[in-house]
């Protein structure tokens, strides 16, 4: 397949662009579109999904568990292991995988190959998201890298937004194996704007395993990784069972149920637009902020007396507050570690995927052993530790 790339040419290492590649940063955000989606898609389907297969909702939710494990490893894996890919070829590969993973999990006859299945997403998804900074960085001046990375973590947004309660409504019409295969026929799409767009970009950074291990032991990244786990597991350990909190709301619809998701997905396209303008000029506000609408939001919603009206808000600020932490947390792993980019991106990645990882198990184990309140409040409380860890890193003075 031949595809014409003059508009946005080959980009050297550390080469600094006059003019911002927007269509290619745009394609960027795509695959990130389609990979979250398909990732966040076993929370608005735990309930069919656990009850075709056979498994109880907190086993259904190793789905997602077993995505993150793959993740763990992938995202730094794939950075240190590709030292001199043309990046561009490694974006459009891991989206190729993310479309396989996904046909297999809408085909497969039996839990384990759904989650070999899912295994392959977390090293598509892993890898992708690893490579965005570094890859973006070099598709945009210095000066609007914040915009753009806002423009690419809105394919989370728009997936929360779009994908997950969409996949709940058509999941209730359709079928959950219909709704993966749409997924995939996004990712074909995705795949072929990317294609289309993305210039040759070479890797940048230092590369290789070491360079990982030395950008870690930097204290300052050590302690933003710490943050990120427990923000993001606190997060994960009540959004991933969402389905059945919203199941204890007495009288609630399969419309009512798409209605919060979509009011989640909303507020967290909100706050990803809020983070880029904070994380330029006020970031030390915003690392606190976030972490406390999570904690306070899934905390309320877990000890005040249930009804759909006073869960909407409730959850509004939740994703207000999770939204904001993608571009928070790499505007500010960027300013700790700006001759580090990629190997960030990888551990970035990787902290993500433990507290995915940590978030849906250990969530699980508290559904199943004591309610899906008790999960949301632990969760809401790690979230609140963990802004205070990270405002704590920012109290040291960072690399310029």
């Amino acid at each position: 397949m031949s595809v014409d790339t003059a508009a946005t040419p080959a980009i050297a290492p550390g080469e600094t662009r006059t003019r911002a590649a927007w269509p290619a940063v745009v394609s960027l955000a795509l695959g990130i579109f389609t990979l979250v989606s398909a990732e966040f898609l076993p929370a608005s389907l735990l309930s069919p999904v656990a009850a075709e297969l056979g498994l109880t909702e907190g086993a259904a939710g190793q789905l997602v568990t077993a995505t993150s494990l793959a993740g763990i490893v992938s995202g730094p894996l794939v950075v240190a292991s590709l030292p001199r890919v043309d990046r561009r070829w490694v974006m459009a590969g891991l989206t190729a995988l993310a479309i396989v993973s996904n046909v297999l999990v809408a085909t497969a006859g039996n839990f384990g190959v759904m989650l070999a299945a899912r295994l392959l997403l977390g090293v598509a998804l892993s890898g992708f998201w690893a490579m965005s900074l570094a890859v973006t960085a070099q598709l945009v001046p210095a000066h609007r890298l914040g915009r753009a990375m806002t423009l690419v973590n809105m394919g989370v947004s728009l997936a929360t937004i779009a994908a997950v309660p969409a996949g709940a409504y058509l999941g209730e019409i359709l079928g959950w194996r219909a709704v993966f295969l749409f997924v995939a026929a996004a990712g074909v799409v995705t795949l072929v704007v990317q294609l289309a767009t993305l210039p040759s970009v070479a890797p940048s950074g230092a590369p290789g395993f070491r360079a990982l291990g030395s950008t870690l032991r930097r204290r300052v990244v050590a302690l933003g990784i710490l943050s990120i786990v427990l923000i993001a597991g606190g997060h994960f350990m009540g959004f991933t069972y969402l389905r059945p909190a919203f199941d204890t709301i007495a009288g609630l619809t399969p419309e009512g149920l798409a209605v919060l998701l979509a009011l989640f997905g909303i507020a967290s396209f909100l706050g990803n637009l809020g983070a880029g303008f904070l994380a330029d000029r006020h970031l030390s506000a915003l690392v606190i902020a976030s972490p406390v609408a999570i904690g306070v939001g899934t905390i309320a919603f877990a000890v005040l007396p249930s009804s759909a009206a006073l869960a909407g808000v409730l959850v509004f600020v939740w994703g207000l507050g999770f939204g904001a932490v993608p571009t928070m947390v790499q505007t500010w792993m960027s300013r700790v570690a700006p001759d580090r980019l990629e190997s960030a991106g990888g551990l970035v990645v990787a902290a993500f995927q433990i507290a995915i990882t940590l978030g849906a198990a250990v969530g699980g184990l508290l559904v199943d052993a004591v309610g899906v309140q008790v999960a949301l409040t632990v969760g809401g409380a790690s979230a609140l530790i963990g802004g205070a860890v990270l405002s704590t890193a920012r109290a040291g003075k960072p690399r310029a």
